[in-house]
């Protein structure tokens, strides 16, 4: 499972003392189970309407389902390769966008009623900050408002700087202030100059330092800070680290198979192909004994991560075989599975003198993803023929 400002999407912990349907929302939640998750999480809002937490962990759902349902949350955790800024958005369902915009604005609502009230209200504060923290993604991934996104960004942060300064020993609420430090810090300089322009600043070495802090000694949010090192160390090239922190996660969360897709990943990034093909077995050998959440684990999904580790291990025709099937359903995988697996068919192509048939995969990337990365890069094998360096 990893989040960013896109990251931020998942920092939402439970607090401690709320009703089993909360936990069970969240063992949903961790587990990809996201209608269900929704469920617990109205069940526990009806009890307690009041609430802003609940309404913050619908809003979540809503919208990291919506993320899962295109592939963003894959592209981030699992295939590491869009960056920050260049994601293309996603187009949700008006029914979508309004539930979100609807349970984060009773959230906020509900916890500046309480900071009326009582102006140290931590738990409120936390809250409203995880309110600007989910409407900080939203801006992000669907709007593309990166001005209001970092304004967001920085009162979520705002929020939970305050928390601290009241309760100096309260390290769950570091976690926000850690990504807000890590991901301003990873924008590029453009990026980071609109940010200083409204008051938000990073440094990226601090923000790790802090989400390993919450790893370590967090209560609330161990579990989240676990899953954001693994992004981050992902990003880093420090994946050794992230191979004992997503083994853990898999125990926690059986039934999350992005987990495994992860630890695939990982193991290959760090040089080891064997460990990296035998995670996929387990994927696949899992869905073949019905194991709980891997019935919904498509074929494709498998083919394209064998054949990308194939792909940079240099087994090239096992990899265009793996990958030909992806593409033949490209209709029936997620845009950022499928916009891949066009753009290694090409550089397939190119690696081993078919000319034309890369071009024509090429194009077939540009016009499966227009605004994705991958659609990006193969522009430019249109003129110049890739070539492995």
């Amino acid at each position: 499972m990893v989040r960013s400002i896109l990251i931020l999407a998942f920092a939402v912990a439970s607090l401690a003392g709320q009703e089993s349907a909360v936990d069970q929302g969240y063992s949903h939640f961790y587990n990809l189970e996201y209608d269900l998750a929704r469920a617990d999480f109205e069940r526990a809002a009806a009890l307690k309407p009041a609430d802003p937490e609940l309404h913050n962990h619908l809003a979540q759902t809503v919208l990291v389902q919506e993320m899962y349902r295109n592939g963003a949350l894959e592209s981030e955790l699992v295939s590491g390769t869009n960056s920050f800024v260049r994601r293309p958005k996603l187009n949700p369902t008006p029914e979508m966008e309004k539930r979100f915009l609807d349970e984060l604005g009773k959230a906020m609502t509900l916890a500046e009623e309480r900071l009326r009230k009582d102006p140290k209200d931590t738990a409120a504060m936390y809250a409203l900050g995880i309110s600007f923290a989910l409407r900080t993604n939203y801006y992000w991934v669907v709007k593309k408002a990166w001005r209001d996104s970092l304004k967001d960004a920085n009162a979520a942060r705002r929020w939970h700087n305050r928390i601290t300064e009241l309760e100096p020993k309260n390290v769950d609420a570091r976690l926000v202030q850690g990504l807000h430090d890590y991901i301003v810090g990873s924008l590029p300089w453009a990026y980071r100059v609109l940010g200083f322009m409204v008051g938000v600043h990073g440094d990226k070495e601090r923000g790790i330092q802090t989400v390993q802090e919450v790893a370590r000694n967090g209560k609330l949010n161990r579990i989240d800070a676990e899953i954001f090192l693994c992004a981050l160390y992902r990003r880093e090239n420090q994946t050794r680290r992230a191979i004992p922190l997503v083994e853990d996660l898999i125990q926690r969360f059986p039934r999350n198979y992005l987990l495994r897709l992860e630890l695939s990943q990982m193991y290959s990034m760090a040089g080891d192909k064997a460990h990296a093909l035998d995670a996929v077995e387990q994927i696949a050998l899992l869905k073949r004994r019905h194991a709980p959440g891997y019935d919904r684990v498509p074929w494709e999904k498998v083919y394209f991560q064998e054949g990308i580790i194939e792909f940079w291990y240099n087994e090239l025709d096992r990899s265009l075989e793996n990958l030909k099937k992806v593409a033949a359903a490209s209709e029936d995988v997620d845009l950022n599975t499928g916009v891949y697996a066009w753009l290694r068919i090409g550089q397939i192509y190119d690696m081993t003198h078919r000319r034309n048939e890369a071009v024509d995969a090429y194009k077939r990337a540009i016009a499966y993803a227009p605004q994705a990365e991958a659609a990006q890069e193969s522009r430019k094998y249109l003129a110049t023929p890739y070539r492995r360096l």
